[in-house]
């Protein structure tokens, strides 16, 4: 068979004799860059941790564990690891400060060979920072006569220009006994380097959990304090938008803040504002925007929160209250007391706010000054809500005209008009009378008592003692009314005439008349009368205290 000319052409290395040649030390070099590799990665992995642990323990003078660290060479050193903690030298405790599920980053060949190393992205997941309470800290030695609050930075070979987590808790120790910790869930966090024992700039979003919201924060953050991590700095603007008030049992609405922070974890002052276009109370169920602005200070370390003062503005009223937000050991949530001072109010603002009843049963100017509690608790805020305090209000008028129909004939009668009360006079001068008001006041459980209750009209001071309960189905009011007629004037005519003997027996205290009286029913269908059995719930009670005060003597 005759051979072609390929069949019969030498092999390429003996055609191009100088390709076996480069081919030795090609190959000798590809086995020595193998071997490099090889023994790089080897030596990568103690190195790193050995930098990672070293940093970590310099900067915030701590313990350092990492459970797993590995390196590929693929692209770059990428390095991940795993089981992170951190435990500070000055905390009596056997949780670590921080702890981190998993990390990763990735940097050139030739940032292994420098110091310090500088890696610009570090991602973790699984971050967990725990803050401890103030008496699990203890005070460290100095370090060559000198205070060292943030570790020997000597010590630190690794610098890292950003951070990124993704889903962190931050949990807020306790050493008050029945407390349960703060927890704060953090969805997203970066942080970015502007140099060695500078703050970090960060921004981040939160997780509110009532109102349950996100809040955008960005700022600057440190640098750690590792001897009183409380003393750290920060600062920062803060953003709170749609925020479902009706989280909260009983109230509804959507919340918007927006805010600027500033000082140490421990004592951190806030100046901020918020609006609520719908705020509503569900026992009423009328919407009302809500503007507020206040100042406060934040114990970042325990979430509690002192606010002074907050201003806040609602249909023509306005209030300021000073107080706190403190964490209840019992219960989750918080507990909100405050002193509320209401100088410039309408009495149908307040009514439109807390009163089903459409429109609001009066109309009037206020002044108030109150004791607010809230408890935490699943309840509904309504009912959890505890008030006292007093009130006084001036030129009220009733929107309902069979109540302000009687007042107005209480008044004419009182002054001993009995010819017009009869007559339902169109007369501004005579009817729709004002009405003053002041006494002391309990709210609680839905139900509002009042006490030292003195109602006022031209010819008439009522005083009154009693309940009115939030829905407005029902009325129990007991007490007495002074009038400035005597009964003959009151009644009139021909009656009155007779009635005249009687004058003498009502006539008390510079009154022309003094009567006990009682007003009971409901909203729809007050009732108005006299009392001369004296069936009044709230004497009964006082009489019962008194005597048993009288025999324990």
């Amino acid at each position: 068979m005759q051979e072609t000319s390929e069949t019969l052409r030498p092999p390429v290395w003996k055609r191009h004799p100088w390709l076996f040649w480069l081919g030795i030390p090609l190959s000798v070099i590809a086995v020595v860059l193998i071997a490099v590799f090889e023994v790089l990665l080897h030596r990568a992995e103690p190195i790193l941790r050995a930098r990672v642990v070293d940093t970590l323990s310099a900067r915030f003078n701590s313990r350092v564990e990492l459970k797993g660290l590995d390196v590929s060479l693929v692209r770059g050193f990428e390095v991940s690891g795993k089981g992170l903690a951190i435990y500070p030298y000055n905390l009596d405790t056997s949780k670590p400060t921080f702890s981190v599920e998993g990390f990763s980053f990735r940097t050139a060949y030739g940032n292994l060979l420098r110091t310090p190393m500088v890696i610009n992205r570090v991602q973790v997941h699984g971050l967990h920072i725990n803050l401890p309470p103030k008496s699990q800290r203890k005070q460290l030695p100095s370090i060559n006569g000198e205070e060292n609050p943030n570790g020997d930075t000597r010590r630190i070979k690794i610098q890292v220009k950003e951070f990124y987590s993704n889903n962190a808790l931050l949990t807020l120790e306790t050493d008050k006994p029945g407390r349960v910790p703060m927890e704060i869930r953090i969805h997203h966090l970066t942080l970015k380097s502007t140099g060695a024992g500078k703050p970090l700039n960060f921004v981040a979003t939160l997780v509110n959990p009532k109102p349950i919201g996100d809040i955008q924060s960005s700022g600057a953050f440190g640098p750690w304090n590792s001897d009183d991590p409380g003393q750290t700095a920060v600062a920062g603007n803060y953003s709170f938008r749609n925020a479902n008030l009706g989280t909260l049992k009983g109230i509804g609405g959507i919340l918007s803040s927006t805010g600027h922070y500033q000082g140490a974890l421990e004592r951190i002052v806030v100046d901020g504002q918020t609006d609520t276009p719908d705020f509503r109370v569900n026992v009423s169920g009328h919407k009302v925007p809500l503007h507020t602005d206040f100042h406060a200070i934040v114990d970042g370390t325990n979430g509690d929160t002192y606010l002074q003062p907050v201003v806040a503005h609602f249909l023509g009223s306005a209030f300021t209250a000073n107080g706190y937000v403190v964490r209840n050991p019992a219960v989750p949530g918080h507990d909100i007391i405050l002193d509320v001072d209401m100088d410039r109010a309408r009495v149908q603002d307040l009514l439109v706010l807390g009163v089903r009843t459409t429109p609001p049963v009066m109309t009037g100017q206020i002044k108030m000054h109150t004791k607010l509690e809230l408890p935490a608790g699943p309840q509904d805020v309504a009912y959890k809500l505890r008030l006292r305090g007093n009130f006084d209000i001036v030129n009220a008028h009733f929107s309902n005209q069979k109540v302000q129909s009687k007042v107005d004939e209480l008044s004419l009668r009182s002054q001993g008009q009995s010819g017009l009360a009869k007559q339902e006079s169109k007369d501004p001068q005579t009817a729709n009378v004002a009405s003053d008001m002041q006494g002391n006041f309990t709210l609680g459980g839905g139900a509002l008592s009042l006490s030292n209750l003195h109602y006022k009209v031209p010819g008439a001071l009522i005083k009154l003692d009693g309940t009115y309960t939030l829905d407005g189905n029902k009325f129990d009011f007991y007490g007495t009314a002074n009038l400035d007629a005597s009964v003959s004037r009151l009644v009139g005519g021909w009656k009155g005439m007779l009635l005249t003997p009687l004058d003498p027996f009502f006539r008390k205290n510079g009154s022309g008349t003094e009567v006990p009286i009682k007003i009971s029913g409901t909203r729809s269908e007050p009732r108005f009368g006299l009392n001369f059995k004296h069936d009044d719930p709230l004497e009964k009670k006082r009489k019962e205290q008194r005597e048993a005060r009288s025999n324990a003597k």
